[in-house]
């Protein structure tokens, strides 16, 4: 089993039988989809959110929109403090009775009212109350979201062997979405200009020593030669003690607002025209990587035995590895593996996009099972493959962005790439994957202001108001250095989301007289899984954080940076608490008079 063949097998067999003997009859038993309703995007098309989009380009934009660090940085995360059987079990077991369930519904429940978004939903359903701490709690976890990823995109975009397949991907999503709305190409012909291009410019710039990344390489030295001591320093606790101060170079503050430019295309102009292309490019890279990296780990068992054995240990034990942690924090198997790996099993990020965006695009009922429980499937083999990347190194520290992608240059390495020419392209694969997501982590920030606050200020609504808030309030938590913190709670509130995402779900199910089972478990389970993870970060927090910088000249920044996390974590707790006593009482009142019946006598069959 310690070899990428048996994983790629085991997972693969998983996916088939989640997805053709569990999820298919959820939808023919439960749902009921129906070709013939009506839906959102149809009734509604406005030519900016509600959008009737073709199936194939749908799937491609969606999962796009839910394929970000999370696979990446979880299980490469979670393999190196618990080995990786737990977590392969996790993401197998993860994505078949849970991760699929949670995409799929919230896009469902979308659908079935009125393209509302989830918070919507909660406001109609359960309590006036509940929509409004909802709102809270996604502001707050989506500003983590923000924070994280653009420091870790500014990050990997100050590679010589990045920038230029990242321009491209914006040009040609823009002239994409001209193309397949304006001009009415034939499909395959807009994916070969705009995925063709996308892909020819990745491949110019992989190479680490040749002309292009030469010219980035110059480029990035005459912007820090501005200030060669960096415009300021932040303080990152968790490296070694003689590294902790960090210089926040020019490059990496010009590359910062060169992805906020990129993210503001994506979130105030009409989807079509860029958010939904760039998607669908995005997309065709990260498939081109699944498919030519997985493919290498397959073979790699025949040709190259070196690169496909594991590394890795199986089994650290239940309290992990202690050297891939900080001292005195806890790690617990349980909570803590199934908040770490988030996005390739279950994620509560997933099931945002897919209420907000995606139902809005939704043609037919009939795509929302391919679309929504698809996507998540094929997500799931992106976690796979980065835990064999992981799984397969030769030595298992260091950056997780790093360990991807010289994982994928290994596996590139089967077919005779060279190691430091595919190492190039997995670094600019990871920046198209998380990118491609960022944008969208705006668009729904300024919606949820726009739902909050809207009512009460007018200018909220304002789309380019909302998301330069949204920018602003993510450029002080990155240039401060508070992301650092931020980042350690993404894990669980993420989770926490998709626990309250699949909560709501519950209750329309119980209120529209539907079989809640198959929500309404993972719903529990994830509730009080992550609720116990919130304590436990905001505990090792306190004791590696908090409690060892106070006091210190020059360390303000960490103890405020902590206190500010760990309140957020009570502030999400006790959020939850009031979501899930609302939830409950709705669910109960519902299971005794539902809102309506389903037509069909087969609709409770589980």
């Amino acid at each position: 089993m310690d070899n990428t063949l048996a994983l790629i097998i085991v997972s693969a067999i998983g996916i088939f039988l989640g997805y053709n003997y569990y999820a298919r009859r959820v939808d023919r038993d439960i749902i009921q989809s129906n070709p013939n309703k009506a839906t959102p995007a149809r009734m509604y098309m406005d030519g900016v959110d509600f959008v009737p989009t073709n199936r194939n380009v749908l799937f491609g934009y969606h999962f796009k929109s839910i394929a970000a660090a999370g696979p990446i940085v979880g299980a490469v995360t979670a393999g190196a403090i618990w080995g990786w059987v737990p977590a392969i079990l996790w993401l197998i077991l993860g994505v078949i009775f849970m991760g699929w369930a949670s995409d799929y519904s919230a896009i469902v429940v979308s659908v079935r009212n009125d393209g509302n978004s989830l918070s919507a939903t909660a406001h109609r359903l359960i309590a006036p109350r509940t929509r409004q701490v909802l709102l809270l709690f996604i502001f707050f976890y989506l500003l983590l979201v923000a924070g994280a990823f653009a420091n870790l995109i500014a990050t990997v975009l100050n590679d010589p062997r990045v920038p230029l397949g990242i321009l491209a991907l914006a040009v040609l999503g823009l002239v994409g979405g001209q193309m397949l709305y304006r001009m009415r190409t034939d499909l395959l012909v807009v994916t070969a200009v705009t995925v063709g291009g996308t892909l020819l410019c990745v491949l110019l710039n992989a190479d680490a020593t040749g002309p292009v990344a030469g010219v980035w390489k110059g480029f990035n030295g005459a912007l820090n030669s501005l200030a060669p001591n960096g415009v300021t320093s932040v303080l990152d606790p968790t490296r070694a003690a003689d590294q902790q101060n960090v210089a926040v170079s020019v490059s990496f503050l010009f590359w910062l607002l060169a992805l906020f430019v990129f993210c503001y295309l994506g979130a105030v102009l009409p989807i079509w025209r860029f958010a939904q292309p760039v998607n669908y490019i995005g997309f065709w890279i990260t498939a081109v990587t699944l498919i030519l990296g997985g493919l290498g780990a397959f073979l790699a068992f025949f040709v190259r035995p070196d690169v496909s054995a594991f590394k890795l240990a199986g089994f650290y034990g239940f309290s992990g590895n202690p050297s891939f942690y900080a001292a005195g924090a806890l790690q617990p198997l349980w909570p803590m593996l199934f908040v770490t790996i988030a996005c390739g099993a279950i994620s509560g990020w997933h099931a945002l996009i897919g209420s907000v965006g995606t139902a809005r695009q939704i043609e037919n009922e009939q795509d929302m099972l391919p679309v929504g429980g698809g996507a998540m499937f094929t997500e799931h083999t992106l976690g796979v493959l980065s835990l064999l990347a992981i799984a397969t190194a030769a030595n298992p520290a260091g950056a997780y962005f790093v360990k991807f992608a010289e994982g994928i240059g290994g596996f590139l390495n089967v077919f005779g790439i060279p190691a430091a020419y595919g190492t190039g392209i997995g670094f600019a694969a990871f920046v198209v994957i998380v990118i491609t997501v960022i944008q969208l982590v705006f668009r729904i920030m300024r919606v949820t202001l726009s739902e909050g606050l809207g009512e009460r200020n007018p200018i909220f609504r304002n789309i380019h108001f909302g998301t330069l808030i949204s920018m602003l309030a993510t450029f002080v938590l990155v240039i401060s250095g508070t992301w650092v913190y931020i980042w350690q709670l993404f894990g669980a509130s993420n989770q926490l989301m998709a626990a309250l995402s699949l909560l709501v779900v519950t209750v329309w199910l119980a209120a529209t007289r539907r079989n809640p089972t198959y929500a309404a478990i993972p719903a529990v389970f994830m509730y009080v899984t992550t609720m116990a993870a919130t304590l436990v970060t905001a505990y090792n927090l306190y004791a590696t954080v908090f409690i060892k910088q106070l006091g210190q000249p020059g360390h303000e920044i960490a103890v405020i940076g902590s206190l500010l996390t760990i309140a957020i974590a009570i502030i999400l707790f006790i959020a939850a608490v009031f979501i899930g006593i609302d939830g409950m009482r709705a669910y109960q009142r519902y299971r005794e008079t539902p809102l309506e019946q389903v037509p069909a006598p087969g609709a409770a069959r589980a």
